[in-house]
């Protein structure tokens, strides 16, 4: 079941009422229910998977915080014994072995023995299963060991209720997609008393909707295009590759944007209120910054889970600098089983090495030229800049997921012709056009409906709610969500797409 379909728009409305007929005490059982319905509509086969993660994190956590108790000093600090850490160091390896084992096994498989095979005169065929991708798997992996480590760490109590904890695994919204929330967050809205608020029910209707026109009227409009180029790259030339590659840019930023609008004004028309995910990551000055603003709940996951315990910042310089790199190869590992995937993420922990190197010369350079390091001229510039070299890295990333050929074979086609194959003929850009099956029409809709998502994303950052998900009530901007909503239904589409990081 995906959220732009026919069955969520019965299921949603259905789980809406059964949880507000019922009294508080009953409403995370149905709300566990509907999540578990939403989950096995996937795969039934793959349930007992989210309930083996659900399961070990939960006693593992409990039995953690038993021994903190044993040991606790009283004053209030926790002191980790042995039996602490191999309780932790088991759940680590039981949720992320089963996390490898389905996402990664073929991946591994496959790279060993292309190594192998170069040293052997006969080469060998490598062990390969006919595996499942379990949805979600990363996404609730990630929120289950934010869990356990933050208990063992004695920054959150231990969740004593099975199925409370079990909901605040599976619960259905960001169950595959995220945002990954935390436990301090989300846990605590799972218990509370809620009463319907119109406020509340308005924000996420609008939220939703939203996310339904960035997936819809943007993503699946821009999807044929970017498919023309990446599934065919040896008819495609540069041209193509770069309109490809900047449609590609808004289409994953719509898709998986807008999955997270819609998870977001799902719970908050419930009452529960999902940490914000993305915050406009194009308008970035930087690599830095566009982090900041790109997947937030997993750049923080990274943040909190992986750079901080490598020491982070507070360390030689070099070791710092390899703490972002570690973290972004780990981040593109993440991503996805392929090493197109791995190099993507390697090339942003380059990126923000060598714009930390490279920032007093650059400052310099403006002193010199006599040009405000904060003038709006280099602000801009940095902002292009900042797209080009995110959109580059699209391109390795996108070739992770060509169909028909391996990522290095696409990337060996591509990067040449992107840099090469290259001319200023009319006979070339009708051929472009032509190959991208992108008429004149169909560029202008393109372009309206990137105008449309660019105001829609200003407009949500209202200024009458201290959370930015309530609208500024002005003519003006109900102006935009009427074209918005006129515009999303003129551009449906037949059927349901899937989004892009369901993959993942």
């Amino acid at each position: 079941m995906v959220f732009n379909s026919f069955e969520f728009l019965i299921f949603y409305p259905v789980v809406l009422l059964i949880h507000f007929l019922l009294p508080h005490r009953y409403r995370w059982i149905s709300l566990l229910i509907a999540s578990y319905y939403f989950y096995i509509s996937w795969n039934p086969r793959l349930v007992f998977l989210i309930l083996f993660t659900t399961a070990v994190s939960y006693f593992s956590s409990i039995l953690i915080e038993k021994e903190h108790e044993k040991h606790s000093t009283g004053d209030g600090k926790t002191v980790n014994g042995r039996r602490e850490k191999w309780l932790l160091v088991l759940t680590l390896a039981a949720s992320l072995g089963v996390l490898f084992f389905f996402k990664y096994f073929n991946f591994l498989s496959s790279s060993v023995t292309g190594i192998v095979n170069i040293f052997r005169k006969s080469p060998s065929d490598p062990l390969i299963l006919d595996l499942i991708l379990p949805v979600g798997i990363s996404f609730y992996t990630f929120q289950t060991l934010s869990y356990v480590i933050d208990v063992y760490r004695g920054n959150i109590a231990a969740e004593r209720h099975f199925g409370y904890y079990a909901l605040y695994v599976s619960f259905f919204p960001q169950l595959v997609a995220g945002p990954i929330e935390r436990p301090e967050n989300l846990l605590p809205q799972l218990h509370a008393d809620y009463r319907p608020q119109w406020s509340d029910t308005t924000a996420g209707l609008r939220m939703m909707l939203i996310g339904f026109f960035k997936k819809v009227a943007v993503a699946d409009l821009l999807a044929p295009y970017v498919n023309s180029v990446y599934n065919d790259p040896e008819n495609a030339n540069g041209l193509g590759i770069v309109i490809a590659t900047v449609m590609f840019a808004f289409q994953i930023y719509c898709d998986f944007a807008g999955y997270t609008d819609i998870a977001i004004g799902c719970a908050r028309v419930m009452g529960i209120r999902l940490m914000q995910n993305f915050d406009r990551p194009y308008i970035s000055g930087s690599i830095k910054e566009f982090w900041r603003r790109w997947h937030i709940s997993l750049s923080s996951w990274f943040r909190d889970y992986i750079y901080f315990p490598l020491g982070g910042s507070r360390c030689a310089r070099w070791r710092h600098m390899l703490n972002i790199v570690i973290v972004f190869l780990v981040s593109g590992l993440w991503h996805g089983a392929d090493w197109a995937f791995v190099i993507w993420g390697l090339m942003h922990g380059l990126y923000q090495v060598i714009g930390f190197f490279t920032q007093k010369p650059r400052d310099k350079m403006w002193n010199a030229l006599k040009i405000g390091a904060d003038s709006k001229f280099v602000k801009y510039l940095r902002r292009f800049n900042t797209f080009v070299l995110v959109c580059f890295g699209w391109v390795f990333f996108r070739a992770g997921s060509v169909s028909g050929m391996s990522s290095f074979k696409a990337l060996a086609i591509m990067i040449p012709k992107l840099f090469t194959d290259w001319s200023f003929s009319a006979d070339y850009f009708t051929g472009t056009f032509e190959h991208m099956g992108l008429t004149l029409t169909a560029a202008v809709t393109a372009v309206l409906s990137l105008l449309v998502m660019r105001r829609l994303d200003i407009t949500k950052l209202g200024t009458d709610s201290s959370d930015g998900l309530v609208m500024s009530r002005t003519r003006y901007v109900y102006i935009v969500w009427v074209i918005a909503l006129a515009w999303m239904l003129l551009l449906v589409g037949d059927g349901a797409s899937s989004f892009i990081y369901f993959q993942f």
